[in-house]
């Protein structure tokens, strides 16, 4: 009976990877790898992988998991390519699999952009190789079935996508950054989700991913096993180590510009100029238990607050809401995405609906959505502030409980994934991470802002003190006595 193909083998056969990935700059990478399944290493191998992962010895036997913080351009996308074929190919789990079952390597990528070049390594990697190739039974745009009863999956890292596989391998590429609107914390839950689906063929478990900030499950994971004897293995490499064919120019220019960013991103350090902006508790002690949003009442006074959108990922917005005692009450935030114009159309029925005629929004969307609004009767206000500045003025209204916002999950989400971050200059910019989104927190911090402010001109007034006339002002007698609520 023939050796089993080890991992070295297969970055060093020439019949196999060897003139891809047997070359001097994949060193660093052969010697982590190794180490990672087991594999006993020269003297030099361990120098490598003891100085990666900060451990007094290399591991003496394989390792369950391998968490590799490392930076851009390190050749993440290719080593997850070949850890997807090695698991596929040279892993039989034949023996362990019930009849109909087969063995699933799963690759979970930030996004389907990701997710392709991801795939495309794969692809090329087995297409490529006469002896790989004929494994292939099928192949369409993300899945690859092999005729050993093993399928190797691409797709976007999501919660709910990953339940059902019985797991032979998981491959989560850039997991720092998997971002969902739909989940406070989608790296841990998607773990959670994934750890039974392994248990049957104890299948590993390899998350390579540039860091980002000191929250999340790389960070966890990194706090709890780097440079600690575990089943757990975890390596931190900045770019050129794993790279070293990269211009050194390209770092030290990156340093140069922006070295916060760029220690994270080419020397795979955690960054310390990111912070949570409004902590998860916070936002949902201001949360209503019900309904998703409150009707039309003729005692209040509606205000509403758009963040247009032209089209691809992001969200046309609207958030509409009234004040009530000393709170501002969020009745209504609706999000759709399609054609602008059809959008406007529904969302100026809604305004009608709370007689709304006027709406405040982001001024930098340019000049189409006063013009589309118009169309409907509604007078369209760019916002005086910038997100961050509206986001600053939201934090202590949520602070102090003056805020109720609806129960929607996507929203509650983005406001507790808002970050936080300071410029060397000193000035504090408030931002979605990468890959999310905001648009909903947006529209409420619009509308919260506006809608404080307007309320703050008329307290003023009311005190006799000197306020910014517009052409809509008026005395506050003449409002009271109109009947109209403050």
């Amino acid at each position: 009976m023939s050796a089993p193909v080890t991992i070295r083998d297969l970055m060093t056969d020439s019949d196999l990877f060897g003139q891809q990935f047997g070359v001097d700059s994949w060193s660093a990478w052969r010697a982590l790898l190794a180490a990672f399944y087991g594999l006993q290493l020269s003297k030099a191998e361990q120098g490598v992988v003891e100085a990666l992962t900060g451990r007094h010895a290399p591991p003496e036997a394989a390792s369950e998991e391998l968490w590799l913080v490392m930076g851009r351009r390190g050749g993440k996308s290719q080593a997850a390519g070949l850890l997807a074929v090695y698991e596929a190919c040279f892993n039989d789990h034949r023996d362990k699999l019930s009849p109909g079952e087969v063995a699933t390597v799963m690759v979970l990528a930030a996004d389907r952009k990701q997710a392709k070049v991801v795939f495309r390594y794969i692809s090329g990697l087995l297409n490529g190789n006469p002896m790989l190739k004929r494994l292939i039974v099928r192949e369409d745009k993300e899945t690859i079935e092999l005729n050993n009863r093993c399928v190797i999956e691409v797709t976007t890292a999501s919660f709910r996508s990953v339940r059902g596989y019985t797991v032979a391998a998981v491959i989560a590429d850039e997991i720092a950054f998997w971002r969902s609107d739909e989940s406070a914390n989608p790296d841990t839950e998607i773990l959670r989700a994934l750890r039974p689906a392994m248990a049957t063929l104890r299948g590993k478990l390899i998350a390579l991913s540039s860091p980002y900030s000191k929250r999340g499950a790389l960070w966890n994971t990194y706090r709890r096993h780097f440079g600690k004897a575990s089943p757990v293995l975890v390596a931190q490499a900045p770019t050129l180590t794993m790279n070293p064919t990269l211009p050194d120019k390209l770092v030290a220019d990156a340093l140069e510009d922006d070295a916060s960013a760029a220690k994270a991103e080419y020397l795979a350090e955690f960054r310390d100029d990111l912070e949570q902006f409004i902590t998860r508790e916070v936002v949902e002690a201001a949360v209503r238990t019900s309904p998703l949003e409150l009707p039309f009442n003729r005692a209040h006074r509606y205000h509403a607050f758009v963040d247009p959108a032209g089209g691809g990922q992001d969200e046309f917005c609207i958030a509409i809401g009234h004040h009530e005692d000393e709170a501002i009450v969020v009745d209504v935030v609706r999000a759709r995405r399609g054609t602008p114009a059809e959008i406007v159309a529904g969302y100026a029925s809604l305004l009608a609906s709370y007689r709304i005629k006027q709406v405040t929004g982001d001024k930098y969307a340019g000049s189409w959505p006063a013009d589309e609004f118009k169309k409907h009767g509604i007078d369209y206000h760019p916002s005086e502030q910038p997100k961050s500045g509206l986001y600053l003025d939201l934090l202590p209204a949520l602070t102090s409980g003056r805020v109720e916002l609806p129960p929607d999950t996507r929203l509650i989400n983005q406001i507790s994934g808002l970050e936080r971050r300071t410029s060397r200059a000193g000035r504090d910019s408030i931002d979605h991470g990468p890959g999310g989104h905001d648009d909903r927190a947006n529209v409420v911090a619009g509308l919260v802002t506006t809608k404080h402010k307007s309320r703050y001109d008329l307290e003023r007034l009311v005190n006799g003190d000197p306020v910014q006339r517009t052409e809509t002002s008026k005395p506050i007698a003449a409002i009271k006595a109109a009947g109209i609520p403050l």
